[in-house]
């Protein structure tokens, strides 16, 4: 049974830092391709960062561009999720995803191309 594990979530002050963390079960979790969304209340889950299932390539949503990074420790199947200078609109439940990919440079953005979802872990961020 696949299973996404996030954690790290927390109320911060705005300027603040978080490093959000997701572990995978129950797969090869260094062959796929994994990504961070988030979703505010009353709004659509929208993209934040990808990174290949090999590390060296990234992307991520112009809004978190300078602030946010994403990396991988495929021995530990993990996934994490840098969180620096947080601002009030970055509040919003951070899930992660993954899913199997062909080629190791593989950086997928849209929710749709992602097969595992984890339950998500909330980020609040106080003014």
């Amino acid at each position: 049974q696949v299973q996404l594990v996030e954690s790290g979530g927390g109320l911060v002050q705005a300027g603040g830092s978080l490093r959000l963390s997701c572990t995978a079960s129950g797969l090869t979790f260094s062959w796929h391709t994994s990504g961070w969304f988030r979703q505010a209340p009353g709004k659509e889950r929208e993209f934040v960062a990808t990174i290949s299932w090999s590390g060296s390539s990234t992307a991520y949503a112009d809004s978190v561009k300078g602030r946010f990074t994403i990396s991988r420790d495929n021995t530990k199947n993990t996934v994490y999720l840098q969180i620096d200078s947080l601002k009030p609109e970055d509040t919003a439940a951070y899930y992660c995803a993954t899913v199997e990919a062909t080629s190791p440079i593989t950086i997928l953005t849209q929710p749709n191309d992602y097969w595992y979802w984890g339950q998500g872990t909330q980020v609040t961020v106080s003014s």
